[in-house]
């Protein structure tokens, strides 16, 4: 049987085609065999410092060579690695942090606009597992016995011998990643590196990803469909192009520049590709194919996009791995467009009713619940919550409303509860929400998610202020920018004196909706 370990498969392809290229990033080229080396360097670097069998390592940094080094340095030794968001805020990087007791943290000495080693400065008192620091990027960093740069530990790997690390079987965990629970609560999504690989194997297979692939990898990283692009180009032996932040101006003249075949996004990324003024005048010929997901596509924007790129439709979600279902090139021309396509082989769905939980008829719509060796082990130190989302016989309840015809084709119809879709990210009105109640001039806020061509939703926050106070929309967009990822960070804010309520007592989120729609949707 084939190895579904990632570092098994990765050392496969380093042995057939060393010189073939692997990494690309700007002027920076390194060859599978380069990439090798820099591995075990780092490998034998980060052992000295206590990585081993099941060590959490963070990972805050670019898309960039340093994060796939990094990956794959940590899943020859058996660690864990901890994926982290360049815009989280101060709360969330603590929670993390603490919550998988990471020992070491690989990042950039600047990230974006912020100053990532200012932030783990401030964290360094609450954070007693941390034990140090990894500086990816400025030379003339400060080094000390808790501060190491990455080019040192390269150095330093090289001159060493090996140390025989344990040998993990692919059941064991490789990474965990964070997303909101239904009620907005963060969830560790703990992943083995059979759930990662398997996945990225079989939505490779769809595409016919092979050797002689140049993928763009604008995705962010820290999220499961960025890791599914890395290890998607990994374990086929293709090369990856990385953009360090998403601009489609830049990626139009990578995509021509590199001789891109393979692009991939949430639909948000292709509207911008576009509507980008250079579009038209870009040789973007080369692209061959790539996968749409991360949120509702229509089937008019799967049209524009499959004229210059034959993407394909999955659907997935972090604890899946991600990959569920996926459409093919064989497949016929409507169900292309108006489906998720079938399940990846090895997975199978159910359709539950979602009051009962007994399982639907094809074509009925209910719960989607799938099992097969993408679902994730659990959420982390969760266990009562992992238990609420798995049926008796291991089916995972998604949560998202489906229905599945009779030749196994799948259609989301929509979701359980009231999450929102913003460019690919998940953002739970619950969260934001609680961030809300706690300005000192709000009284009460709901958040309600409004349809948007671009980014597949807006976050709007209906806010009800203290009588008396004084509070502008900008300061409240402020407030939550502190405390939040800027994902998550209100489009717009409005204020109403009172909410629309039903006989219940509930705030009427739709009347809402319907409230604020208009104004937002020709913004």
């Amino acid at each position: 049987m084939d190895s579904n370990h990632l570092v098994d498969i990765f050392t496969k392809q380093v042995d057939e085609a060393p010189d073939r290229e692997c990494l690309v990033l700007g002027t920076r080229r390194l060859t599978f065999g380069q990439t090798h080396r820099d591995v075990e360097a780092l490998a034998n670097a980060l052992a000295e410092l206590g990585v081993a069998a099941g060590t959490r390592v963070a990972i805050d940094l670019p898309n960039s060579p340093e994060w796939t080094v990094t990956l794959l340095a940590v899943a020859k030794l058996g660690g864990v690695v901890v994926p982290l968001s360049a815009s989280a805020g101060y709360q969330e990087l603590k929670y993390q942090l603490r919550h998988t007791e990471t020992k070491i943290a690989v990042a950039a000495q600047t990230l974006g606009d912020g100053d990532c080693f200012e932030v783990f400065e401030d964290l360094e008192g609450t954070l007693p597992d941390l034990q140090c620091l990894v500086s990816v990027g400025l030379d003339d960093a400060w080094a000390d016995d808790r501060i190491h740069r990455y080019a040192d530990l390269l150095a330093r790997g090289r001159t060493r011998r090996p140390k025989d690390a344990a040998v993990a079987g692919q059941d064991a965990t490789l990474a965990i990643l964070y997303t909101s629970g239904t009620m907005g609560k963060p969830k560790g999504v703990v992943l083995s590196h059979e759930n990662l690989v398997f996945s990225a194997s079989q939505a490779a297979r769809a595409l016919d990803q092979g050797t002689g692939d140049r993928v763009l990898a604008s995705v962010p990283m820290f999220t499961i469909f960025g890791i599914q692009i890395v290890l998607g180009a990994l374990v086929t032996g293709g090369t990856l192009v990385f953009q360090e932040r998403f601009d489609p101006s830049e990626a139009l003249e990578l995509i021509e520049r590199e001789r891109i075949t393979i692009v991939h996004g949430v639909p948000t990324v292709f509207e911008l590709l576009m509507r980008e003024p250079s579009f038209k005048s870009r040789d973007v010929s080369s692209v061959r194919t790539g996968i749409v997901a991360g949120s509702p596509v229509s089937s008019d924007l799967v049209r524009r996009i499959r004229r210059w790129n034959d993407v394909q439709i999955a659907y997935g979600l972090t604890e899946t791995g991600p990959t569920v279902s996926i459409t093919r090139f064989d497949d016929p021309a409507e169900l292309r467009e108006s489906t998720v396509g079938r399940p990846i082989p090895g997975v199978e769905l159910r359709v539950l009713d979602a009051v009962t939980g007994d399982a639907h008829g094809p074509e009925a719509v209910g719960e989607l619940a799938v099992r097969g060796p993408n679902v994730m082990q659990g959420y982390h130190r969760m266990p009562s919550e992992t238990r609420k989302l798995f049926t008796e016989d291991g089916f995972f309840v998604t949560g998202d409303l489906a229905f599945v015809d009779e030749d196994g084709y799948v259609t989301i119809v929509g979701r359980r509860d009231a999450m929102i879709i913003r460019g690919g990210y998940n953002i739970y009105p619950r969260e934001l929400e609680d961030v809300l109640r706690t300005h000192p001039a709000l009284d009460d806020a709901c958040v309600v998610g409004i349809p948007n061509e671009i980014l597949g939703e807006l976050i709007c926050a209906c806010v009800i202020p203290v009588e008396g106070a004084i509070i502008t929309g900008d300061e409240i967009k402020e407030f939550c920018r502190e405390q939040l990822a800027d994902y998550k960070v209100p489009d717009a804010v409005r204020f109403f004196d009172a909410f629309p309520m039903t006989g219940s007592g509930k705030v009427q989120r739709r009347e809402l909706t319907r409230l604020v729609g208009l104004e937002l949707t020709t913004t």
